[in-house]
């Protein structure tokens, strides 16, 4: 959300050496030039130092760090990468790793993604030779989330955000290749923070802009900052920007997992075995709905035929082919639970923990890929579906009392035996 951001006032004068390392896994995606999103920044009326995704005269989106000096027209640095950062089910992992002091150029700022360093540029200008960056220095602001004079917000996730004041790391020290190569967070992270060096780990619900460095330097919270159990080692389904239907709306908001107004959301993970669950609440907000909403899970190649979904307005199951009488009809507040059985061919819908009664779902789990989907049809006014994959909320709001089986995940009602979240760890295991 564009109000909700960490800031905090700095203290010294800057530094020629620095590193900067955040898991971030992106939600909204920009559509138009001009709106870069901050992952951090730090700004004042004549200097500008940001790390920003970048919506460049391509027509795409490219990874960006910024320093600049005199009001941002003229450029101390910018490294501006050729790849786009686009997939919003996968965290990155971006390390800037900086130290003018060096005599040859390139090796004054390296850029590494996912363990790797980044060597292809639309832009590669380096700072010159023991200049002092501003990051983190008393004159001007610094944010988490913005690019410290509140504009330019990020949406999406972050997580373990490390600032290193006076030493320069590369990316192996925070992360690591797994033994299916896949680039993880290591657990214990060896490094000398400096004076304004800060670790942001996001674990205290009731303080997350706790500093976790030992400095103090803790981060004040403004707006409302979620927090999350989708983490880089476990990714939750969220809904997929790029495959919304309907024109409605063109964007999710709270971490894509809310969306109104006729358009149909479906998930960024799919399957083709196992039980899996997930919630849905309505929430009206003095909209009106003038057709239906519905939940429920449909193949990823769009193909209406086999979809099955459970109807707002009367309550309708849709077996593939019509809609036939099935449950209670549901409206604001009402919160929905989604059961697929893939291996027995069977969906099973509850409206507020009262099962709605088991369902055939021959033809949609025949081995092709399926994924969830829930969709506001022909609204007026701003009635939302807030989707719950086992964050446990809704939007912004909590669970009101968690229930039972949820194996870490956290849903309002307890999740039928034997079925699981949404989730990489749970695909490993049961998908």
């Amino acid at each position: 959300m564009p109000s909700t951001y960490l800031s905090k006032t700095g203290s010294g004068s800057g530094a020629t050496t620095c590193t900067f390392s955040a898991w971030v896994k992106r939600s909204e995606l920009q559509v138009t030039s001009g709106s870069p999103q901050c992952i951090w920044g730090w700004q004042n009326v004549s200097n500008s130092d940001r790390i920003v995704f970048h919506f460049n005269n391509g027509g795409s989106e490219d990874f960006r760090v910024y320093i600049q000096n005199s009001a941002g027209t003229a450029t101390e640095m910018i490294l501006a990468t050729n790849r786009q950062f686009r997939d919003v089910n996968s965290w990155y992992h971006i390390v800037i790793e900086i130290d003018t002091t060096q005599a040859t150029a390139s090796d004054r700022a390296k850029l590494y993604v996912n363990g790797v360093q980044e060597t292809s540029f639309s832009t590669a200008t380096y700072p010159t030779q023991n200049y002092v960056l501003k990051y983190m220095s008393s004159t001007g602001n610094t944010a988490v989330g913005n690019n410290g004079v509140y504009t330019y917000p990020y949406s999406g996730l972050l997580s373990h955000v490390h600032y290193i004041d006076g030493t320069a790391y590369d990316a192996s020290t925070f992360g690591q290749f797994n033994s299916d190569g896949v680039w993880t967070p290591k657990a214990d992270v060896s490094v000398t923070y400096g004076t304004n060096g800060f670790f942001l780990k996001f674990e205290n619900s009731g303080s997350m802009g706790l500093d976790s460095s030992g400095n103090t330097n803790n981060f004040t919270v403004n707006g409302t900052l979620t927090q999350t159990v989708d983490t880089p080692s476990n990714v939750y389904c969220t809904g997929n920007p790029l495959n919304l239907d309907g024109t409605g709306v063109t964007t999710l908001i709270n971490g894509n997992l809310t969306h109104n107004n006729n358009v149909a959301a479906t998930g960024t993970l799919a399957v083709n075995k196992g039980k899996w669950y997930y919630e849905v609440k309505r929430q009206d907000n003095g909209g009106t709905i003038t057709n239906w909403m519905y939940v429920g899970f449909r193949p990823i190649d769009r193909s209406y035929g086999t979809t099955r979904v459970y109807r707002s307005s009367n309550g309708d199951y849709y077996n593939g082919s019509a809609y036939v009488s099935y449950g209670a009809s549901w409206g604001d507040g009402d919160i929905l639970g989604i059961a697929l059985d893939y291996d027995n061919d069977t969906i099973e819908f509850y409206k507020n923990g009262v099962s709605q009664g088991s369902q055939t779902s021959t033809g949609l789990c025949d081995g092709t890929l399926v994924t969830p989907i829930w969709q506001c049809s022909q609204a007026s006014g701003s009635p939302y579906l807030h989707a719950n994959f086992g964050n446990g909320y809704f939007g912004t709001t909590a669970v009101a009392s968690a229930g039972s089986n949820g194996n870490g995940s956290i849903f309002e009602y307890d999740v039928p035996t034997g079925y699981y979240a949404l989730n990489t760890k749970n695909l490993a295991t049961y998908g």
